[in-house]
């Protein structure tokens, strides 16, 4: 793991929670967490799951994560945001919310980032020493 990094945020035209982690070495990582798709009931438009992906790149090798949310349904009285007024960051916001916050979050983050480590400088590998 690398100990020494700063973060900035970079702003992508449609992106969301995309951040650039620069390593003192000359590694760069970007990890971004994106809502790919919400399940919706359609009579009311209230979403009940939410599908995303986190992210993991450096300018050679990328790692990703899948993973869904569950979400409750709005209790009577509830305020509800209709469909087609969400945005992706609010949506973003709920998953890190259902996720356990920033902690788990980075959590995944450091998994990924551990994936690409591996691949940039393996400790395993397959093979034969015969042809």
């Amino acid at each position: 793991m690398f100990l020494h990094k700063a973060a900035f945020l970079i702003t992508l035209p449609g992106r969301q929670n995309l951040l650039k982690f620069k390593l003192l070495t000359t590694n760069v990582y970007y990890f971004y967490l994106v809502c790919f798709y919400l399940d919706r009931t359609v009579a009311d438009g209230i979403v009940g799951t939410v599908h995303y992906t986190v992210n993991a790149a450096d300018d050679t090798y990328s790692s990703g994560a899948y993973g869904s949310v569950g979400l409750e349904a709005p209790a009577e009285g509830d305020t509800v945001i209709p469909y087609a007024d969400l945005t992706e960051a609010g949506v973003i916001e709920w998953v890190k919310e259902k996720l356990g916050g920033e902690e788990k979050v980075a959590e995944i983050q450091a998994a990924l980032q551990a994936q690409i480590d591996e691949q940039r400088t393996p400790t395993t590998a397959q093979g034969k020493p015969w042809s």
